[in-house]
Formats: C-alpha cells, structure tokens, sequence
C-alpha cells in the first residue's frame, strides 16, 4: 500500500469520494430515466463508473447492480488489449462500444460503453456504463436463455473495442450493422444511445470537479480512498484465523442431456488466510462444457463472484456504513482458476447463460468463508431464474426479459428474505402493470407458496411462484439452476427446497420443465409457471422463538403439524400450549 496521507487531508478526500459517488449516483438515475427496456428502467441491470487514466476504479453507481459496476475495469484492460494489437488509440471524442466475454466483459449482452475523458489534452479518466441489452441477434429472440449455444458465435453480435463515435463522429457503418442484426431495433440502439449519453454526463461531471479541485488534489483523493478502501478490508481479512476453508458446491447445468460431461457440475472452493491476504483457490471444479454456455468468463464473471461475495461478507454496510468501492477492494484477494473449467474457459467456448453458474460458486464461496465467520452469512440461497418472451406484431419483433426472484437463507438473527435477487447482483423484479401495459402477457398468479420456508432458529426465505400467459402467439426461452440442488441449510438448519418449472398448454395439460428451456414456441392462452427455490435454514429449528414458529404457522410458511414435528412447538386453535412445547422440547433436546 501506498503511503499518501501526507499528499492529501482526511477531510478533502472524503469530500471529493463523496463527490465522485454522486457522479456515479446521477449517471445511473439518468440512465435508467432514458432507456427503453424494462430491464434497465425497471430492473436495473446495469452499472456505471468512472475510472483513472490508469484504468483503476474511482466509483460506481451504488443504485445499480454491482456485477454490472465492478467488471468494469475488466472491460478497459481488454478495451486496450485489443485496440494495442491494433495499433489504435484514444483520441478525444472517442466512444468505445465492447462486450467481448474473452477481453474482460460479463458476457456477450452485458454492452460496455467508454468515454476517454481529457483534461488540457492529458487522458485524466474514462466515463463508463455497462448494461444488459435484450437482443443482440442471437439464434433465438432474447439475449438470455440461449442455452443451446455452442461457442461465442451463436451468442450474438461481437464488438471488441469498435469505436462508434470517432473523435466525436459517429461511426454511420457501426449503427447501421446493429440495426440490421438486432430484432427489437428501437428498443436496443435506444438503450445504447442512452448509455452514450450517460457516458458524456459522467466525462463533463468528473472535468468539472477536476476543474474546480485541480488534477493532482484529485489524484491524492483518489490514492488516499483506494488505500483507505484496501486497509478496511484487510483489517477485516486478519481478523479471521489464518489456515484454509473449504467447500463444494453443485449446479444442475443440463439435467435432460445424456451426456454426463454437462450436468452435476462442481465448484470446489479452497479459501485461505494467510494474515491479512486472502486467496480463493478454485482447483478441482468441474471443466467448462465446450458445447453448451454455462462457462464463466474469468474477468468480470468468476472474479466478481470472488470479490462482490468476501466484501458483502466481511464489511456489511450495517456496520461500516458506506465504503468507497474501488480498485482497493480487490487487492487483497488472490484467485487461482484453472484454465478450461468452468470458471475460466477458454476461446471459443460460450458463456452467455454465466448468471446463476455464478450464483451458485458465490453460494459455494460463502459456505466456505461461513466456517470462520459463521455470524456473517446466511445460510444457501435460492437461486433465479431468466426467462426471455418474445414474439411479433404486425412483423416488429417485441422482447421482454424477466428476472424472477429468488431468496436468501436464514442469516444469524434473522430470517431469510424472501423473493429477492441474491449474492452477486441487485436487480429488482419487475412490476406487472409494466409487463401486462407493453407486451401480450398476463401475469396470472404472483404470490408465495404455503408451507416451503426451511425450518432453523431462523427460517429460510421463500421464493415466489410467478404464473404468465401468452394473449398473442410467441415463444419464450429460459436459463436457471436449482431444480436438484436445494439450498444449504447452516448450523442445524434444514436444506431449502428446490424450484420447479411448469408449462401448460391451452388444454390445461402440464409438463415439468428442466431448469433450462432452448426457445419453444407458443400460442395465446399457454403459460409459463416458476416456482422459486426456497433458503436454507439458519440454526437448530428446537432453538426458535415459539412465537416466532406461531406467527409462521399464522403466515403459512409452514403447518402446525411441522411446527410441532421440526421445532417441537404445540399448536392449536392458533395458539401455543406451552406445557406440552416445553415437554416436547425438552425430550427432543
């Protein structure tokens, strides 16, 4: 770590920190103000920073998705690989469109776009938004749920490093090849076009807080909150007993394949202390499936799994309020992946169904780490689903992109939640009257389901069930994990239960999905029906608060017959007979 407190105050490099996080603040708002999918405007799937000239992450948009913000920097460094073997370079006025997954992007849909910013004609920075466009011209409608890609090709349009604006002109060539590859034209090169101007917000708020404090106070504010960043963690990183902790975990990938090399893949995690370093050795998981696109591109996947999931963990805001995120975060931590598995594929292999493979290795990690933080994890979560509907009116395509919730475990003196995004990102579902006002769909049955919440001194949460009909011909195609693995229950507490997925066509006849669907055609009045996964159980179920266990059996999380059987609690008449519970308990202890 660089010693610069003498280069700047305390009290100015907070100032010019908290300066740098409202540009990011202002550039998602805006973001999501101006875009036309839903994904951006209501689920927030996207991220924004700004970086230094060095490619070093000053700040993120905290209103976003971290997996969205944090891959970032990932993105420049394979942003300036490229352009270097091209012998190009950035020029003022310049804006850089990429979303290589083999150069440092999340994957294929997630478009970054790169905004150099000058300052009396130095490079000082670049302005920075990533977001998840609904298609890219893939074999299917939808940028998710291509499940049956078999390399980087059939994942849609690739721009590696391609300069869409070039000192300041736009790139005519560039836009014309999108709309002609893309099949929600409008809805996509609007989004990107919103990125843009997201961008040039950013560049004109950073110029002018360079302007007002002067380049090199806001090099020493930088040095100085990157440092501070690195030291919080490493503080916390030391307080854990130096020595190894491990943990496996397991993801259905293709459960109707006969091919075993694709299904009951493996994440094996070794996480070791050693003071106040930390390295996250992933030796031993499965190979990446050559063939299929579960595979995790290392930059901007595997490693925010790593990243976003220890800092969670170890500096909750609760505590600590809010830390600068910034390139300090990551120094700490070292990750070994070996080339050719799962969480470091190598070229050409497709990796666009990356989401909840990723998930599950954060899920994989924080079982690890539980075992020498036990009261700062919660127990297995519920993982999500995906699913991309889509279809034609009057010869314009129509795609809509729905992240369906899923649930946290039970934490140390607390439950579970319930029907949220989980671990790595921060997306939010989206509301019916926007999905029902813009596409042929009607969203039947939203609600939870009675009896599914794992029993612990702290219940699991419980993932929604989520019914959509089709009013007008389409398809839809889905991408998710979960359906063989239940989530871990912790400390006594009971697994979770897996989720399921239904079709049901117009005769009311019901076929039970895999976790993953390649496009299948529809037609009006045929739905869609996901059952979310539910979150382990946190504790011993004998050591819950009786009134806790009466209210769950008063909010149907589960019946009086499992209140009585798993957490030795007698009730009837919607009341606790506590002779007879301390009686049971006593002899069940």
């Amino acid at each position: 770590m660089v010693d610069t407190k003498k280069a700047i105050d305390p009290i100015t490099a907070q100032v010019l920190s908290g300066a740098l996080k409202n540009i990011a603040i202002e550039m998602g708002h805006k973001l999501a103000r101006m875009s036309y999918s839903s994904i951006i405007r209501e689920s927030n799937d996207f991220g924004c920073a700004l970086l230094d000239e060095n490619g070093q992450q000053l700040c993120e948009s905290v209103n976003s998705t971290p997996l969205q913000s944090g891959p970032i920097p990932g993105y420049l460094q394979g942003i300036r690989t490229i352009m270097a073997e091209r012998g190009d370079d950035f020029k003022p006025g310049d804006v850089i469109l990429h979303n290589s997954s083999f150069y440092g992007a999340t994957h294929q849909p997630d478009c970054g776009f790169f905004v150099p910013v000058y300052y009396k004609g130095e490079l000082v920075g670049f302005s920075c938004s990533t977001a998840h466009q609904l298609d890219l011209g893939a074999l299917s409608p939808g940028s998710i749920g291509i499940i049956d890609a078999v390399d980087c090709f059939a994942e849609g349009l690739q721009f590696k490093a391609i300069k869409v604006y070039d000192e300041g002109k736009p790139n005519d060539t560039v836009w014309q090849l999108i709309r002609d590859n893309v099949r929600a034209t409008d809805m996509v090169v609007g989004d990107m076009e919103a990125q843009i101007a997201t961008c040039r917000i950013g560049a004109q708020r950073y110029l002018e807080l360079v302007e007002k404090f002067g380049l090199e106070t806001v090099r020493a504010a930088r040095d100085y909150m990157i440092d501070y960043s690195e030291r919080i963690l490493r503080n916390e990183i030391a307080k854990i007993p130096d020595g190894t902790y491990h943990s496996s975990g397991y993801i259905d990938g293709y459960l109707d394949s006969e091919d075993p090399k694709r299904k009951d893949l493996k994440f094996e995690v070794n996480l070791t202390v050693e003071g106040d370093d930390m390295i996250v050795d992933l030796t031993g998981t499965s190979d990446q499936v050559d063939d299929r696109p579960i595979n995790m591109p290392f930059p901007g996947t595997t490693d925010m799994a790593v990243y976003l999931t220890i800092r969670t963990i170890l500096l909750d805001s609760k505590k600590f309020g809010y830390i600068p995120q910034n390139a300090g975060m990551v120094k700490p931590i070292k990750i070994i992946a070996p080339e050719g598995t799962l969480v470091n594929p190598t070229y050409p292999a497709p990796t666009i169904s990356r989401f909840c493979p990723g998930n599950a290795l954060a899920d994989t990690i924080m079982h690890a780490l539980g075992q020498a933080v036990p009261n700062q994890i919660c127990a297995g979560i519920g993982n999500l689903y995906m699913v991309a509907y889509s279809g034609m009116i009057d010869k314009r395509y129509w795609v809509y992109m729905d992240i369906m919730a899923g649930s946290s475990g039970g934490r140390f003196g607390k439950d579970g939640m319930d029907a949220i995004d989980v671990l790595y990102a921060n997306t939010r579902n989206n509301p019916i009257e926007d999905i029902e006002s813009h596409q042929p769909l009607s969203v039947t049955r939203y609600e939870f389901p009675d009896n599914a919440a794992a029993s612990g001194k702290y219940r699991g949460g419980v993932g929604p069930i989520r019914d959509i009909e089709f009013t007008d011909e389409g398809g839809f195609s889905v991408e998710g994990e979960g359906q063989k693995y239940a989530p871990w229950g912790f400390a006594g507490g009971c697994d979770g239960t897996p989720s399921t997925l239904i079709f049901r066509d117009r005769a009311g006849k019901e076929t039970v999905l895999p976790s993953k669907v390649p496009y299948k055609k529809t037609n009006p009045g045929e739905t869609l029906e996901i059952i979310g996964p539910c979150g382990g159980g946190y504790g011993s179920p004998f050591e819950r608060d009786p009134e806790a266990v009466l209210g769950d059996v008063l909010d149907d999380y589960i019946t009086s017959e499992r209140a009585r059987n798993e957490f030795g609690v007698v009730i009837e008449d919607n009341k606790i007979l506590w002779d007879e519970t301390e009686l049971l308990r006593s002899t069940q202890a």
